[in-house]
C-alpha cells in the first residue's frame, strides 16, 4: 500500500512542527494517498465490494478531518486542499 519512504515524504511536506506526525493536515495527506491507491485498485477490480466499503470509510474520515481543519485553521485548510488538489 503506502511505502515507508512515500509516507515519510508526505509527513515531511505537511507537518506543522518538527515532531509532527499526526496533525490534521498530515492525516489528510496520508488518507488522500490511500484513497488514490484504492481508487486505482477499484478501477481494475470492479466487484471488490469489501475494498469499496473501506474506501468509503476513508473518504468519510478525510471529510471529517477537512471540516475540522476548516473550522480551526481556514488558511491551513485552503493550503492543504490546494496542495492535494481537493475540491
Amino acid at each position: 500500500m503506502l511505502a515507508k519512504n512515500k509516507k515519510k515524504k508526505l509527513i515531511e511536506k505537511f507537518k506543522e512542527h518538527p515532531q509532527d506526525t499526526g496533525s490534521a493536515s498530515v492525516q489528510i495527506a496520508l488518507l488522500t494517498e490511500r484513497i488514490n491507491y484504492l481508487t486505482e485498485h477499484l478501477k481494475k477490480h470492479k466487484k471488490d465490494f469489501h475494498s469499496r466499503r473501506g474506501l468509503l470509510m476513508l473518504v468519510g474520515r478525510r471529510r471529517r478531518l477537512l471540516n475540522y481543519l476548516k473550522r480551526k485553521d481556514p488558511q491551513g485548510y485552503s493550503g492543504v486542499a490546494k496542495e492535494l488538489n481537493l475540491k
